[in-house]
């Protein structure tokens, strides 16, 4: 089969052998990728989790037929049926991936590139949302980061779930513009040094009940300023550095419960179990359609590398996809 392989050269398009599924996995014939921030690290040769280095083919998110079912896998996988994926090694003709990241296409006219957007954006945004975020209904909400693909979704579920306020931050104007489409109430420029003055105002002085932060760095100390009193803030990413300044009394005053969280050092169980929460809240507005991801550009397999390229110029908006 054609994969996106990482090599000392850098990532090549090449002819690798068909993964075999082990007892517990689905192996899925691919019919599109969705690449995601993680992905540049890797194809630059970087460790993620337990993938990384020479011989490895790029990818976490995929959608496409089953093809074969292991021996542990339980009933409702069968081969044929179309199903969207988290796993490794997704920009191939074929991939694994563990039973229990797999779900089914919704029955509506999903296509390959919409269902290859969303396990990722799903799962992280779920987690940090709901399961890590608590957001009750009735909550305000804020979202660091929410022009990216899963920024995006971390709105519309926000929404989803019965926030009364959803605010989303970008520092690109026409970015900014957009957020409403996806559930923003607010959209805020952090470039602006007193944007959390702005949250406040929002919400009566009192600040969110939940932020979602997927840049941190310089952030930190505006986040405790735009957290109310027994807040949370859920930290997802850190695009806009990996240390800070970071405010202890401030965090102790408001009383914030900071938490962070990653997929990196989850176990196959605790995946299994977020995929399942997730379904369990959001899969009827998946399957209605209304948690969808806008597709910014597509490329086929074989510009791989020029796909990553695009991603890393940092001038799309929403999801880049692979046509396999």
């Amino acid at each position: 089969m054609k994969a996106a392989v990482v090599t000392e050269a850098g990532l090549r398009v090449q002819d690798v052998p068909d993964p075999e599924p082990k007892p517990n996995e689905v192996l899925v014939r691919v019919r599109a990728a969705g690449l995601n921030r993680a992905d540049l690290g890797v194809a630059a040769g970087h460790a993620h989790g337990r993938q990384g280095g020479p011989g490895t083919i790029v990818g976490l998110e995929f959608a496409g037929e089953v093809v074969a079912v292991g021996a542990e896998v339980p009933p409702g996988i069968a081969r044929g049926q179309r199903v969207m994926c988290s796993g490794n090694g997704g920009y191939a003709e074929y991939a694994v991936a563990d039973w229990g990241r797999v779900s089914p296409l919704p029955d509506s006219n999903m296509g390959w590139e919409q269902a290859a957007t969303l396990p990722v954006a799903l799962q992280t945004m779920h987690d940090a949302v709901v399961t890590n975020g608590g957001l009750a209904k009735g909550e305000a909400i804020l979202i660091q980061g929410a022009s990216s693909g899963v920024g995006l979704m971390g709105l519309q579920i926000a929404r989803a779930m019965g926030a009364s306020l959803v605010i989303g931050t970008s520092t690109d104007a026409g970015r900014r513009a957009r957020l409403g489409e996806f559930g923003a109430d607010l959209a805020i420029d952090t470039t602006d040094p007193a944007w959390p003055d702005r949250v406040l105002e929002a919400t009566g002085g009192k600040g969110v009940e939940v932020i979602v932060d997927q840049v941190s760095g310089h952030l930190a100390n505006g986040n405790l300023r735009a957290c109310a009193i027994l807040g949370r803030i859920v930290n997802v990413g850190r695009l806009g550095g990996a240390r800070g300044e970071f405010d202890f009394d401030l965090h102790a005053l408001r009383r914030i419960r900071y938490i962070g969280v990653t997929f990196r050092t989850r176990s196959l169980e605790e995946v299994r179990e977020i995929n399942r929460r997730m379904r369990a809240d959001l899969w009827p507005a998946v399957e209605a359609g209304q948690l969808r991801l806008p597709i910014d550009r597509v490329f086929p397999l074989a510009e791989a590398a020029e796909a990553l390229a695009h991603m890393k110029a940092n001038r799309h908006f929403g999801k880049i996809v692979l046509a396999c």
